[in-house]
């Protein structure tokens, strides 16, 4: 039986008073890659913000390995072993490579060294740059060092927002390859995405959201080829 590991109970999110989320309610359970998806606007990342305690939901229940987190800070939350991988990267250009790992593990207590032979056998171009700036870093490489600075903080789940975006279809199969890794080694990961195709591929379960509510929820393999997502969110028909 599968182990509930977060749990969103009708939440309401608000950006003054237009909600942006309304009545949300899914869950993840440990071992799992669930994929959100939907068009531009659709609630994707405010819910990943709401998680990870960026956003505090209007009304509605955020629960976390069996803890309320509804209004748990963020910072917080990375003690409690969630991390964030946010859209567009947010890496820190002016530092090394080492440097925007070592602030992945500003959380931790005690020797974290061991942590980076992992990040850098995970992404071996970061152990060959380590010492190089992250701005002259290229997109992809972007991409792997904001993976790698959340893993340094040992999360149970990884919230990863757009890890595609703006990159090309070679690097974009090798972070996908990467997630499925990440997940073999114990982490849950809850994937917000546009390339639906792709998600769905390394998904277990998914969730279409619109305006902000779940539309569809299903196996990934069920949503991969149900007519409604391929004809909306894949393409084809």
């Amino acid at each position: 039986m599968s182990t509930e590991l977060l749990s969103v109970q009708h939440v309401e999110v608000r950006y003054g008073p237009v909600p942006a989320i309304r009545d949300l309610n899914f869950n993840v359970n440990e071992g799992e890659i669930v994929t959100l998806l939907g068009a531009n606007g659709a609630g994707k990342t405010t819910t990943l913000r709401m998680v990870s305690g960026l956003h505090r939901p209007f009304s509605g229940t955020v629960t976390f390995n069996e803890e309320n987190i509804t209004t748990t800070p963020a910072f917080k939350l990375v003690d409690l072993g969630m991390s964030h991988v946010p859209e567009g990267r947010r890496i820190f250009a002016t530092m090394t490579v080492l440097e925007n790992l070592e602030m992945g593990a500003y959380r931790r207590k005690g020797n974290y060294s061991d942590e980076f032979d992992h990040i850098f056998k995970l992404f071996p171009v970061l152990g060959e740059r380590r010492k190089q700036l992250g701005g002259t870093l290229s997109g992809g490489e972007q991409q792997m060092l904001a993976i790698g600075r959340a893993l340094m903080a040992k999360p149970k789940l990884l919230l990863l927002d757009e890890p595609s975006l703006g990159l090309a279809p070679k690097i974009i199969a090798s972070i996908f390859e990467i997630i499925t890794q990440i997940r073999s080694e114990g982490v849950t990961v809850l994937l917000v995405e546009q390339n639906a195709n792709q998600a769905l591929k390394i998904a277990d379960r998914g969730y279409v959201l619109e305006n902000g509510h779940v539309l569809y929820e299903d196996a990934a393999s069920a949503l991969l080829n149900d007519d409604r997502i391929k004809k909306a969110y894949l393409g084809t028909e």
